[in-house]
C-alpha cells in the first residue's frame, strides 16, 4: 500500500497588508527594500473575529466543492496549528462538527509550525499504511497576525495568515515517498511566544530591543532572524541530502524543490549553498507572505495550477523553523 496527496486546496483570508501600508507605518522603510529583502509584495491577515479554525474550515469547503467525492472518504482530520480557537478542546473536534463529517472519524491537533507540513504527511501516511485510516484531511492553518506586536515591522513584513486542505488516501496525483524529520529544542526560545501557556499564563508586559535590533515582546511573537537564518543553513542543506539518499536518488534527480516558503533571501541562500538551479527552485510568496504551515500546501496548489508540476516529476519539499523543527519529503507526482 502506498499514500498519495490527491487533492489540495487553500483560504487566504479577504484582508490585504500591502507593502505601502506597511511603509505608511514605517516610514524609516520603503516599498522596495521590503520587496527586495522578502520577496513579498503582500500578505493577508484575518479578521477581527476569524479564527484558524474558521480559515480551516474555508479551506476544507473549498476542497469538498471542488472535490465532492472526498467528503464521504474522510474518516481522520488533522489540524495543523499554532493558534488554535482555546487551550481546549481540540480544534479538529470542532472542525468535525463544523464540516458535518461522521463522528466516527478520528480528530487531532498537532502544534507545529514552518515545519508542520512535511510532519503532517508523515502522521497522515503512518495512519494509511497501519489500516487505522483510508483518507485523511490534513488541514493547515495559522493567524500569526494575532501575535504581532503593533511596533514589529519585521514579523508584519514577513508573516501573512492563510489556511490549507489536503486529502491524502491510497490513490492519487502524487506519491508519498521517504522522509526525514529533525528536531533541535535548543533553538525553541528564537521564535516564540512566550506568556498564555502554562509556565507563563499571565502577561508579563517585558519587552526590549535585542542586539539585532528585532523587537522582543515576552506577550508577543518574537523571532531571533539571525539565528533562525543561521539554522536553516545548518540544517536544510544535508536533511535534503539525506532525504533524496533515503528515495534512492541524486539531487540532480530531482526536478523541483518546494522549499518552505519563509523568505526570498533565505530561499535564495539555500538555493545557491544548495547548487539548485534557479529554473528547479519554486518561490510563491509574492501575494501571500510565510503562511508558516501552509506555505507548502499553497505553493503546491499554485505550482500544478500554472503548470510548473506536471506528471513524472520528483519533487522535493521540506519545512524549517519554530522549534526548531524540520523536516523534507519527496514528492512522485
Amino acid at each position: 500500500m502506498e499514500a498519495y496527496i490527491q487533492a489540495i486546496s487553500y483560504y487566504l483570508p479577504e484582508r490585504v497588508v500591502t507593502n505601502e501600508e506597511l511603509v505608511a507605518a514605517f516610514p524609516e522603510w520603503n516599498t522596495e527594500k521590503v520587496s527586495k529583502k522578502t520577496g513579498i509584495e503582500e500578505r493577508h491577515r484575518a479578521g477581527d473575529g476569524e479564527t484558524a479554525v474558521d480559515m480551516a474550515y474555508m479551506a476544507a469547503s473549498r476542497l469538498f466543492k471542488q472535490h465532492p467525492e472526498i467528503r464521504e472518504n474522510v474518516d481522520f482530520i488533522l489540524l495543523c496549528t499554532q493558534s488554535p480557537d482555546f487551550k481546549l478542546p481540540t480544534s479538529a473536534c470542532i472542525l468535525q462538527q463544523r464540516l458535518e463529517l461522521p463522528t466516527t472519524i478520528g480528530a487531532l491537533d498537532f502544534n507545529l509550525g514552518c515545519s508542520g507540513y512535511v510532519y503532517g504527511l508523515a502522521l497522515a501516511k503512518g495512519l494509511l499504511l497501519s489500516g487505522i485510516a483510508h483518507g485523511v484531511l490534513l488541514l493547515t492553518a495559522e493567524t500569526y497576525s494575532k501575535y504581532f506586536h503593533v511596533r514589529d515591522k519585521g514579523n508584519q513584513s514577513i508573516f501573512g495568515d492563510g489556511a490549507a486542505a489536503t486529502f491524502i488516501s491510497d490513490t492519487g496525483v502524487a506519491r508519498i515517498g521517504e522522509m526525514v524529520l529533525g528536531t533541535d529544542g535548543s533553538g525553541a526560545g528564537n521564535l516564540q511566544v512566550m506568556t498564555g501557556g502554562a509556565r507563563y499564563p499571565q502577561p508579563l508586559h517585558e519587552q526590549h530591543v535585542d542586539e539585532n535590533g528585532y523587537l522582543h515582546s515576552s506577550d508577543h511573537l518574537y523571532m531571533n532572524g539571525p539565528e533562525i537564518f543561521n539554522f536553516t543553513l545548518d540544517a536544510v542543506p544535508p536533511m535534503l541530502d539525506e532525504c533524496a539518499a533515503k528515495n534512492g536518488l541524486d539531487k540532480d534527480r530531482i526536478d523541483l524543490f518546494v522549499l518552505h516558503q519563509a523568505n526570498k533571501h533565505i530561499l535564495d541562500t539555500i538555493r545557491k549553498i544548495y547548487g539548485i538551479p534557479k529554473e528547479k527552485s519554486y518561490v510563491s510568496l509574492a501575494h501571500v507572505g510565510n503562511t508558516v504551515s501552509s506555505t507548502l500546501p499553497i505553493a503546491l496548489s499554485d505550482a500544478i495550477a500554472d503548470g510548473t508540476l506536471r506528471e513524472g516529476m520528483k519533487v522535493m519539499t521540506a519545512g524549517f523553523g519554530v522549534g526548531y523543527s524540520y523536516g523534507a519529503c519527496l514528492l512522485e507526482f
